[in-house]
Formats: C-alpha cells, sequence, structure tokens
C-alpha cells in the first residue's frame, strides 16, 4: 500500500510537471518544435539557416525566458525564407541522446546552423551573457550576412551596402517593383532589418547605402540620417517620407516607409483585434445597459463577426462563446459589465483571449487624432464581406442566411447606435438609404461598400481628418492595382471586375499578417469566489455599473504605439495564474496541489483502514480456532 501512495504521488507529480512544461512551446507559437526524430533531417540541406534554442522544460531561466523566446519569433516571422526559429527540449526523455550528441552541456543553449549544410553540424554556439529580443535579432543578421554568396539561403538578398554608382544607375530606370534605398550609418542595422522585413514583398526590393558616400548624398539630396529614397516603376524617384514606430519594450524599432507598397499590401491582424479591443471595452462602455433595438444590434453584431472574423483561435472562440451567451439569454435587457466580463473571460475558460491594448500598424496614423479605430473599422467590415462573398454557408441557421445584406445592414445599424462620431453615423445612413437597397449578391455587396468607402475619400480629401502621411485617394491606387483603372474617351473609369478580384484578395484569409499580434496572454484557471460571485452568469448579478477610467479613450502617441484606454483597469482583472489544462478545462496550481494532497490523504485513510481491518481479522481468526483440550 505504501509503494502504491507513492507510485500515486510521483505520478501526480509528473502530470503536473508534465502539464506546465508541454505550455512553454505549443505548435500555436510562430516557431518549429523540432525532436530527436527531426533535428538532423530538418537541419540537413536546409533551405534555410536556422536559430535553434536546446533548452530544459525544468530550468527556471528558460521557463522565464520562453516569452522573449516566442516574441523573436513573431518579430522576425517574415524572414522565414531566410532564417527559422526552432526549439528542442533536452528534458523530454527521447530527446536525451541527439542533446549528447550535440553537446549540449548548459541550458539554454542557442545554435546557428548555416543553409545547405551537407555535413554533419552541431552548429555555433553563442556564449554572449545579453538575450534580450534587439541583440538576439541583430545576431542572426549578422549570421545571414557572414553566408558566402554560394551558401546563402536563395530567397535572401544582399545584405551588403551598395555602391554610389550602382544606386544611381537606377535613375530613369524602369521596373516591374518599386526600390527603396536605406541610408544608414555604418553600425546602423536598420536597412538590413527592413530588406529581410520586406522579404515577402515581391514588388519592393530594397537596398542599403552608407553615409560615408558623400556623393550619393549630394546626388539625392540627403540631409540627416536614416533616411530612405524610393525608385518607382515608372523610372521617377523622390526621398520618402520615414519615421520610426518604436514597439514595446520588448520590440525592436521597425522603420516603416509611408506611400511604400509594404505595408498598404497586407492586412494585419493586430489593427483587427484592436479594433475589436476599442470596440468592445472602450466604445460599447459608453452604454451602460443595452435593450431593445440596440441589444439586438449588438447581437446581430456578434452573430457576423463571430461566425466571418478570420482571426487567431483565442479570438474566435471569444467571439462563439459571447455568440452563444447571448443567444440563450432570455433577457431582454444586459447591462454592459456583463459584456466586459465575458469579453475580459472573467470566468477563465481555457482558450479565450483577446488582446487588451491598442497597437496599430496599417491603421498607424501620424498623429493621435488621425486614422487608427476608424481605419481598423473599416477594415473589419471590408474583410468581413470579403469572407462573406467567399464562404457563403458561414452565416447558416443564423436567421442571417442567404441575405446579401447582412454584413452592410449590420455595419449600417451598428454605425448608427453605436459608433461614437453622430456626424459620420448620419453621412453612412445617408448613402446606405440612397443605394443599398440595389445590392442583390455577396459580391455586389463588396463593391458597394468599396465605392461608399472612396466617395467618403473624396468628401473628407483636404478635410482637417485628413492624415498628410496618408492622403484620402482613390483606392485602390494604379501602383497596387493596375489593371483596375481603365481609360475611356480619355477618361479614367474602373474596371470592377478586376476591382473585386482585388478586394478578395486583399481582404483574404492569406492576405492577413499575423505580425505584431501579442503571443502573450493569461494562463486559464477558476476563479477566485470573489470573481465567481461578480460573474455568475458573465456579471448578470446587480450591481451598478463600473466607472469607467479617467482620460479613457487614449489614442495613439506620435511615432508610438501604445496600450488601449482602460488598459489598466482591464489588467485588473484578469490576473495571471499559472495553470494547466486538461480537456478544455484550466486548473490553476493552487487546484493541482490540492488534488496532490487530497489523493494523499485518500490513500493514507486506505492504509489505516487496510491495517485496522487487518489486525481485526487476526483476532477474530484466534476466537474462532482455539484448540479444544
Amino acid at each position: 500500500m505504501a509503494v502504491l501512495f507513492y507510485l500515486t504521488c510521483i505520478t501526480l507529480t509528473a502530470v503536473f510537471m508534465y502539464g506546465q512544461t508541454t505550455r512553454l512551446y505549443t505548435e500555436e507559437d510562430p516557431l518549429i518544435i523540432l525532436t530527436s526524430d527531426t533535428l538532423k533531417q530538418t537541419l540537413h540541406n536546409s533551405s534555410t539557416a536556422w536559430l535553434v534554442q536546446f533548452y530544459s522544460s525544468w530550468c527556471g531561466h528558460c521557463i522565464q525566458y520562453s516569452p522573449t523566446w516566442k516574441a523573436l519569433a513573431g518579430d522576425v516571422r517574415d524572414w522565414i525564407q531566410a532564417i527559422r526559429i526552432g526549439v528542442l527540449d533536452c528534458a523530454h526523455e527521447k530527446n536525451f541522446d541527439i542533446c549528447k550528441e550535440f553537446s549540449i552541456h548548459f541550458y539554454p543553449t542557442f545554435r546557428y546552423f548555416k543553409a545547405h549544410g551537407t555535413t554533419f553540424d552541431v552548429g555555433k554556439t553563442y556564449k554572449g551573457a545579453d538575450r534580450e529580443l534587439q541583440t538576439v535579432r541583430q545576431l542572426m543578421v549578422n549570421f545571414l550576412q557572414n553566408h558566402t554568396r554560394q551558401d546563402r539561403p536563395a530567397p535572401c538578398p544582399p545584405l551588403e551596402p551598395s555602391g554610389t554608382e550602382d544606386i544611381l544607375s537606377l535613375m530613369g530606370w524602369k521596373s516591374e517593383h518599386y526600390t527603396a534605398v536605406i541610408i544608414e550609418d555604418g553600425d546602423s542595422y536598420v536597412g538590413r532589418e527592413v530588406i529581410l522585413d520586406l522579404m515577402p514583398f515581391e514588388r519592393v526590393a530594397v537596398k542599403r547605402a552608407l553615409t560615408s558616400e558623400k556623393r550619393l548624398l549630394e546626388k539625392l539630396g540627403i540631409t540627416v540620417a536614416p533616411a530612405a529614397y524610393l525608385f518607382h516603376p515608372n523610372g521617377t524617384h523622390s526621398i520618402m517620407d520615414v519615421y520610426v514606430l518604436h514597439m514595446p519594450s520588448d520590440r525592436v524599432p521597425v522603420v516603416a516607409v509611408t506611400n511604400v507598397f509594404s505595408f498598404r499590401s497586407k492586412v494585419y491582424m493586430v489593427d483587427l483585434e484592436s479594433g475589436l479591443h476599442y470596440l468592445l471595452r472602450v466604445e460599447l462602455a459608453t452604454h451602460k445597459t443595452l435593450e431593445g433595438e440596440e441589444l439586438k444590434t449588438f447581437k446581430d453584431f456578434v452573430t457576423v463577426v463571430a461566425k466571418l472574423f478570420p482571426g487567431r483561435q483565442s479570438v474566435v472562440k471569444l467571439l462563439e462563446t459571447l455568440l452563444e451567451w447571448l443567444v440563450s439569454l432570455p433577457l431582454d435587457k444586459i447591462p454592459y459589465d456583463a459584456i466586459l466580463d465575458l469579453a475580459n473571460n472573467k470566468m477563465r475558460i481555457s482558450g479565450l483571449y483577446l488582446s487588451q491594448r491598442v497597437q496599430w500598424v496599417g491603421c498607424q496614423g501620424s498623429s493621435t487624432a488621425l486614422r487608427g479605430y476608424p481605419c481598423s473599422l473599416w477594415t473589419l467590415f471590408h474583410v468581413l464581406t470579403v469572407q462573406a462573398a467567399s464562404r457563403p454557408d458561414a452565416l447558416a441557421n443564423t436567421a442571417l442566411e442567404e441575405d446579401p445584406l447582412a454584413v452592410l445592414q449590420t455595419m449600417r445599424r451598428y454605425i448608427g447606435t453605436f459608433f461614437g462620431c453622430s456626424e459620420c453615423g448620419r453621412h453612412f445612413e445617408a448613402m446606405a438609404q440612397e443605394s443599398m437597397s440595389q445590392v442583390k449578391s455577396l459580391e455586389k455587396a463588396v463593391l458597394w461598400l468599396w465605392r461608399k468607402h472612396n466617395q467618403v475619400n473624396t468628401r473628407l480629401a483636404g478635410s482637417m481628418s485628413e492624415d498628410p502621411m496618408f492622403p484620402k485617394t482613390q483606392w485602390p491606387t494604379p501602383d497596387l492595382c493596375p489593371a483596375c483603372h481603365e481609360e475611356q474617351e480619355g477618361l479614367h473609369v474602373w474596371n470592377e471586375g478586376m476591382v473585386l478580384t482585388f478586394l478578395k484578395q486583399h481582404y483574404g484569409t492569406a492576405n492577413i499578417s499575423p505580425k505584431y499580434t501579442s503571443t502573450s496572454r493569461p494562463q486559464a484557471g477558476p476563479p477566485t469566489p470573489a470573481e465567481a460571485a461578480a460573474s455568475t452568469p458573465a456579471g448578470l448579478l446587480p450591481r451598478g455599473p463600473k466607472p469607467f477610467p479617467e482620460g479613457s479613450p487614449k489614442h495613439l502617441r506620435r511615432m508610438d504605439l501604445m496600450r488601449g484606454a482602460g488598459e489598466g483597469d482591464v489588467a485588473a482583472q484578469m490576473e495571471h495564474r499559472p495553470g494547466v489544462t486538461f480537456l478544455g478545462i484550466g486548473f490553476s496550481s493552487v487546484d493541482m496541489s490540492l488534488c496532490v494532497l487530497l489523493y494523499a490523504a485518500s490513500c493514507i485513510f486506505l492504509m489505516l483502514m487496510f491495517f485496522f481491518f487487518r489486525v481485526r481479522s487476526k483476532r477474530w481468526k484466534v476466537r474462532i480456532h482455539r484448540p479444544y483440550v
């Protein structure tokens, strides 16, 4: 029995520790999880270079460092054609031999592996003490640059600086793509990082030149560094407006160049998620309760977004949970606090998470009052119309199926009911009354929204709300979609068939970049008794609304991607707790400890009962089988 007790404790401890370690890196992280079965075959003759972290799941420093490593992998996601990030757990029994073969003695150990390695190579170990994200990122740049021309990954552009003659030869040269030239100091990493960041964009080539090329600077009119110069496909060229987006502390500075193809040719998931965060936690907060038409409008909005939003699983699951809750709720009036509690996952349901910060990339404005949330809302509804046209059965069994106006009418009612700019709401309603009823198909809905967006751009061009860095133009511009533009009798006309094709590609799932999305999220676990009482069910107990944080909402600061309004108040409701997930149920470490104690107590009780009945049975045998004289 004692052996059984110890085996039980060991098994439970192993289960608990396994639950903790498997959360260190998962398949959802933007990196490759390697094992003894895959390491050698992955590295052998690989078309890309590799940076592999050999770690141990019981190593405290490895555990603490894992968020930085995940952030690094997400940050260099666009470098995947040149270098990839991997991890291998040396604490896993099946990996013991491979870690020994690669001479891994300490954790974590970082190893670089060159591309196109045809012989066995244990890699080059990084021995520096500084393992911050920016340092490791720059080391990756150095590692790639140290490849020879023969063994460099084929898709990786040259990282060496170009000379004056090479750059000046581009003047007047017509090509099929843009060429951006970054002028920088010799010790700067900006140009090389931009070259790697823009690798996925086929129509943009990036070169770098040094400030020591005095004749080049004089010819191009460059007086400060870093600077950027753009050569257009038609042979024209000009200095570019450059500004630096300072990321949060775990990110490196990234150069964003206005009017270049890169940011305009992508839709960023972080813009969509920031828009949903602002919508649910800021804009909706001005309504203390939802009832009547407001409640119906919100239900329809959540229905459309939950069914069509092409986002990360954690966000989609949160939207689906919110939808199920709204549909099953037999109430005609809902306090906003109840919605906020669910958006913040107060019940700590495993796998539900929506970032609590505002971070714009494609919707970044040049000042605090420009672009941002309105841009993200336009982008969201464009994405939803395209998704509805691409997945016509997505709204089945929602009472919105087979309605080509489902997304447009939902957008119309949401803007009229909840959007903070009442003047904007009136303008949109006027456009809807004018022609929305003429939309007879899902593809026509995509084009209707595009036309009205361009109509708004025309009306707002030159107004105070126009961002000078992002002027209100008719979109898509010729450089983004040349086939969308035609000329008839000297007048410009749209080729709407090509526009529709472009819109489906631009707002399609494949063109939505996950770059810059937050990889950190609160751990699942049961709520405290106070939290459970405050959110049963989902905050529907009669209680007054929470005061909204002073100064909310906060927007972007110039040259800064900042956190969203009221984040401190929201974050206080979602304290991080360690835990594991089993069958979709969140358990905290306290719960697991109580579980172990309960098993131990049960085993001790069973042992006591066993010995008690054993002694009693011996006494009974003595009394019954006494020898006769």
